[in-house]
């Protein structure tokens, strides 16, 4: 009934397009509940009009086509897994039936079954397609520039420091940086960004984005073998192949619970005749229908149909789930705990503050950035993207290690760096300009001190500043009625000035990897956690927490580690993907709560005799395709922050 092998990533995924009728799964099983449909009616037919050999005719065509495919699924489970399973039951409830000259009701129950199946391969795969879809997104080639010349490779010859030339309309084959020319970029279908992205020299581009309108050269980052994309495509495999515990369960039911069931019809065959007293041919009967009743396809069916479908509208939208016990892992989670740097903040240096002491802020800045642009300190890289302009000549530079940098600018020598060096270069370091350096310390930033000759010109400072979601993704995880933890290595100072203003409950700074380990393990006593983090640092951390969370351009360590993936780095999807995880779960249960309602009600009806075998059959695989085509509603779910009220939710 559910396919049980994952997708290959070497499977065609654009789209199935069969030799013929038979070459589609989907088709062919459609194909057979319809000679099944036509065989019961012609039965049905026959018999009104005393055809009686048209009749067993019409009839045997329906159990041929709705009983053979069972019957071999049966056969290959047995044989394959050394377990029954419920098409074995269905193909013996129905040929009990027609043991007792109800062929008719035997031929509806095939049909029936067979529909189900049908409906359930169709569902399944609909939501299968979802995910495989965003495997096809890699071109077989690209055209690399080599020596001055174009020329077209396959992917496997792509390598690193290639430069690509894509044309409009084509899709990027590896993970680049844009070197020349601009265009709007297309990252859908890995980022989850529905609006396109302009991209310019320096910009960064996934493989299997689709350029716009513009010519693109781009410098390849990583092989075709160990893009974006390729990782999305082997953790979609690991996926599919990783069952919950609630599956897991549910498959080990399976085998001795079928089993149960038919001990048990001859159980209720005896009891039927022998103690309620009625004649073999209806004691059959009863036990034929409890047999049907008590099948649990419904109950075996529930949790993938809304598990695959949750995962396929994470991968949609930019929330990579690893395996449904991630879901169900996601669903309990009461406390996060983020990584501060390159998570919760750009993992980048910026200018935010110059107070101008003697000169104009852009007069000011021209002259830091003049001098900086000599240095690889972060702290200058900092200043030096804040400027616009082009630099001016600086002579003559010197960095002087854990001072600062100093050089001649029209004749005069021009400095930036610490209290130290402004000592050095005999500037006074008055009482106002102190406490100003120390009110920017306290707000966790990173000060220099700009000068010329013996005058102190400005005071900068630079921080790692948040992301423009982080605040967005903090709130929205508040109202989803979860605790927000920081964990960073950073100074307390510059930590807890961050976390009051994103309104992070909870800071741990100062700490080692594995100082990060014992947090997590304090922090479980609240109920469960999940670790956001991006780099190798964060690793151990994402494997200790109850479920692990990296940025889709965090660390491969990071990524192995994790089991959700956020593709786009886009923490206003992670209160989305809780809120997918909470709507599975509950889905899940729900599911389950109805198929086993139907099986006890139905079955304590059936052996009292109270439901014929047709309205048995009705409501045990109507109970099958309600449960799949409401599982796969979640196909729809957004996975946006926004998407939340302000009305606080907690955890189930």
């Amino acid at each position: 009934m559910i396919p049980s092998k994952p997708f290959s990533s070497q499977q065609t995924t654009s789209g199935f397009k069969p030799q013929n009728l038979w070459s589609d799964p989907i088709a062919r099983a459609f194909s057979l509940t319809a000679l099944t449909l036509f065989g019961l009616l012609g039965g049905v037919i026959a018999s009104a009009n005393g055809a009686i050999t048209l009749m067993w005719a019409c009839f045997g065509l329906a159990f041929l086509a709705g009983g053979i495919p069972a019957a071999r699924e049966a056969i290959h489970t047995l044989l394959s897994e050394r377990k029954l399973d419920v098409d074995l039951l269905m193909v013996v409830a129905a040929l009990g039936a027609a043991s007792v000259n109800q062929a008719e009701d035997g031929a509806i129950l095939l049909f029936l079954f067979s529909l189900s199946n049908a409906l359930q391969d169709w569902a399944l795969g609909r939501t299968k397609t979802a995910i495989r879809a965003l495997m096809d997104l890699s071109p077989e080639g690209a055209t690399v520039i080599r020596d001055g010349r174009e020329q077209w490779v396959t992917l496997e010859e792509i390598k690193k420091d290639d430069v690509l030339l894509v044309k409009p309309g084509e899709r990027f084959a590896a993970d680049s940086i844009i070197l020349t020319g601009s265009s709007t970029v297309d990252e859908s279908a890995i980022t989850g960004e529905s609006v396109p992205v302009e991209k310019e020299p320096g910009g960064t581009v996934f493989s299997g984005a689709l350029n716009g309108s513009g010519v693109l050269r781009a410098r390849v980052e990583k092989p075709a073998g160990e893009s974006t994309l390729a990782k999305l495509s082997k953790l979609v495999e690991q996926a599919q192949a990783a069952k919950s515990p609630t599956e897991q369960f549910a498959d080990k039911l399976e085998g001795p619970y079928t089993i149960a069931v038919l001990f048990s019809i001859p159980v209720v065959f005896v009891m039927a005749h022998f103690v309620f007293g009625l004649e073999l041919g209806a004691a059959w009967y009863r036990a034929m229908t409890f047999l049907v009743v008590a099948s649990p396809c419904a109950v075996v069916i529930a949790t993938p149909a809304a598990m695959l479908s949750a995962m396929a509208a994470g991968a949609r939208a930019g929330a990579l789930f690893k395996s449904g016990a991630a879901l169900e892992a996601l669903a309990r989670v009461k406390t996060v705990a983020m990584d501060k740097t390159g998570t919760l903040t750009i993992g980048k240096m910026k200018l935010v503050e110059l107070k101008t002491i003697n000169g104009s802020y852009d007069d000011l800045l021209a002259l830091a950035a003049s001098l900086e642009q000599h240095s690889e300190h972060p702290v200058a890289a900092a200043v030096v993207s804040a400027y616009r302009g082009i630099p001016a000549k600086v002579n003559d530079v010197k960095a002087i290690r854990g001072k600062g940098i100093t050089g001649r600018f029209e004749g005069q020598t021009i400095w930036a760096g610490t209290r130290v060096l402004a000592l050095e270069q005999h500037a006074a370091l008055t009482q106002e300009i102190q406490s100003q350096l120390n009110e920017l310390e306290r707000q966790g930033l990173t000060t220099m001190i700009l000068g010329r000759e013996t005058s102190i010109l400005a005071l900068l400072a630079v921080a790692d500043t948040p992301r423009d979601d982080a605040k967005l993704a903090v709130g929205a995880l508040h109202r989803a009625g979860l605790r927000v933890a920081m964990l960073t290595g950073d100074r307390r100072a510059v930590a807890e000035h961050i976390a009051k203003d994103l309104g992070v409950d909870d800071v741990r700074a100062e700490l080692l990897p594995e100082q990060k380990l014992e947090v997590i393990e304090d922090l479980k006593n609240h109920g469960g956690v999940a670790m956001v983090g991006d780099g190798v640092n964060d690793a151990p951390a994402l494997a200790s927490a109850d479920i692990g969370i990296s940025m889709g351009s965090g660390s491969d360590a990071a990524l192995e580690s994790s089991d959700v993936v956020l593709m786009k780095n886009d923490l206003s999807r992670l209160a989305g993907a809780i809120q997918l995880a909470r709507a599975a779960s509950n889905m899940v249960r729900f599911n389950l709560t109805f198929a086993l309602g139907v099986i006890v009600i139905m079955g304590f009806l059936a052996l009292l005799g109270k439901v014929p075998l047709p309205l048995g059959v009705i409501a045990h695989e109507g109970g099958t395709v309600f449960v799949v085509l409401n599982g796969i509603r979640l196909l729809a779910h957004p996975v946006k922050a926004q998407d939340f009220s302000s009305k606080p939710q907690h955890p189930e």
